[in-house]
C-alpha cells in the first residue's frame, strides 16, 4: 500500500549473526536462509490462475518493480533482492506445496503473498518464524505475529460519511447471490452508516440467474432510497445500474466497495458512470511524487504490464516495499526471524506517501478510518479523485 518516512526501533542485532549494524558483519559470514554475500532471495506466492487469476496476476508486476527500484539505489545492505514467484491456482493444496518448496528447498528469507488459499499455510509458516507480507486473505491472518499487511479491515462509517457529504440520506444495501450469503455484512454496514445518523431502507439481494434487473430496480425504487451501497461485484451493479437510473431519479450517489480497476472501465464503464469507490492508497488520479515513483518504477522495471494503474499491482509494489523495510532494518546479516521483529516493531509504515501511517504493532486490531474515494466519470472512461482522505470522524 520507497522506502518512506517510518520511524522505527531498529533492532541491536540480528539473530544469528556476530557484531551489529551495516559495518559489523562481514556479508560472506552470513548464513541465514535466502542471503548469501551478493543476493537476498524472495519468495513471491501468487493466485495467477484459477477463480481469483484475472484479479491478482498483476501483482507480479507491482513486486517487480519495487524491487528494480530498490536495486537500482543499491539494493538492501549492498545486496541485491531477487525472488522466485509461484502460481498457488487459488487452492489450499497447492498452495501448501509451493510454499514448503519456496521455504525449504528454495530456502527464501520470506515470502510475500498476493492470494486467498493460504490458510492451510500459516501454521507451517509461523512456527518456522517465516516473515510474510500481503494480503491478509486468510481468516486467522492476523492471529499469526509473523505475518503482516498494511491494511486489514476499513471502517464501514467511513462510507456513511461519504455519503452523507454526498447529500445522501437514505440508503439501500444491495448485495450479491444469496441472500443468506451476505447477511453478515450486511447487518455491518446497516449498523455504521445508521450510527452516523443514515436510515437504512433494506437491503436487496441480485442472483444474475434469478432476477431482472428491472425486478431490482422496482424494489429499490419501492423501498425510496436515494443512495446505494453495493456489497457486490463491479460487474453484477453495471448490469442492474442502467434500470435504477430510470427507476429511482433521485438517486444521489452509489458506493461500491470493489471495481477501482481501470481494465474494467473499457467493459463496465459506461454503466458504472457516476458510481463511486473507496480506495485504500493513494489514488492513481491524485497524483503527486510518491505515485510518479510508482509508474516510474513500473515503467522502468516492469515494462511488460499493460497499465501502472491497476490495484494489485500497487497493493503488490507496497507490500514488498513493507517487506524491504523489514529486511532493511533487520540488520546487515538478516534472519527470518530478524525480519519479523523488524517489520513488528515499525510505526508511521506509510510506503513513502501511498497509504496513511500505520502502526505494524498493533494495526491488525484498528479499522482503516481514512481512505480515499474515487468517482467514474460520466462518460464512464476514467476514475477521477473526489476526496483524497475521507475519515470515519467526518473530517
Amino acid at each position: 500500500m520507497s522506502l518512506g518516512s517510518a520511524s522505527v526501533l531498529v533492532l541491536a542485532a540480528a539473530a544469528g549473526c556476530s557484531g551489529s549494524g551495516s559495518g559489523g558483519v562481514e556479508a560472506n559470514a552470513c548464513t541465514s536462509p535466502g542471503v548469501t554475500s551478493t543476493q537476498v532471495r524472495l519468495g513471491l506466492v501468487l493466485s495467477d490462475s484459477g477463480p481469483s487469476g484475472d484479479v491478482f496476476s498483476p501483482a507480479r508486476s507491482g513486486v517487480e518493480a519495487r524491487l528494480g527500484l530498490a536495486n537500482a539505489e543499491g539494493g538492501v545492505h549492498g545486496r541485491q533482492v531477487v525472488y522466485e514467484w509461484r502460481d498457488d491456482e487459488d487452492l489450499q493444496s497447492r498452495n501448501a506445496l509451493v510454499t514448503r518448496e519456496l521455504v525449504g528447498s528454495r530456502q527464501v528469507i520470506g515470502l510475500v503473498t498476493v492470494t486467498t488459499a493460504l490458510e492451510e499455510s500459516t501454521d507451517a509458516l509461523t512456527e518456522q518464524d517465516v516473515p510474510v507480507v500481503g494480503l491478509p486473505g486468510s481468516p486467522d491472518w492476523a492471529e499469526h505475529p509473523n505475518m503482516f499487511s498494511y491494511a486489514y479491515d476499513a471502517s464501514p462509517v467511513t462510507i456513511g460519511r461519504y455519503i452523507q457529504a454526498s447529500s445522501g440520506r437514505k440508503v439501500a444495501l444491495v448485495l450479491s447471490g444469496i441472500a443468506g450469503n451476505t447477511t453478515g455484512a450486511a447487518d455491518r454496514y446497516t449498523q455504521a452508516l445508521q450510527s452516523v445518523g443514515l436510515k437504512v431502507v433494506g437491503a436487496v439481494s441480485y442472483a444474475r440467474l434469478a432476477d431482472s434487473p428491472a425486478q431490482i430496480a422496482h424494489k429499490i425504487a419501492a423501498l425510496g432510497a436515494d443512495s446505494i451501497v453495493g456489497l457486490t461485484t463491479a460487474e453484477d451493479l453495471a448490469e442492474i445500474l442502467p434500470a435504477i437510473r430510470t427507476t429511482v431519479p433521485r438517486l444521489v450517489v452509489t458506493v461500491a466497495l470493489s471495481g477501482y480497476d481501470h481494465a474494467r472501465l473499457a467493459r463496465l464503464g459506461p454503466a458504472l458512470a457516476g458510481v463511486s469507490f473507496p480506495v485504500y492508497f493513494r489514488p492513481f488520479e491524485a497524483g503527486g511524487p510518491a505515485i510518479d515513483r510508482y509508474r516510474e518504477a513500473m515503467s522502468r522495471f516492469a515494462p511488460q504490464a499493460v497499465r501502472a494503474e491497476q490495484e494489485y499491482s500497487m497493493n503488490a509494489y507496497i507490500y514488498t516495499d513493507l517487506f524491504l523495510q523489514g529486511l532493511e532494518r533487520a540488520g546487515a546479516c538478516p534472519t527470518r526471524a530478524g525480519v519479523v521483529s523488524a517489520l513488528r516493531d515499525l510505526t508511521g509504515y506509510d510506503a513513502g506517501g501511498l497509504v496513511s501511517p500505520v502502526n505494524m504493532r498493533n494495526n491488525s486490531d484498528v479499522l482503516l478510518e481514512c481512505y480515499a474515494f474515487v468517482q467514474v466519470n460520466p462518460t464512464g472512461d476514467a476514475f477521477q479523485p473526489v476526496r483524497e482522505r475521507m475519515c470515519a470522524n467526518g473530517e
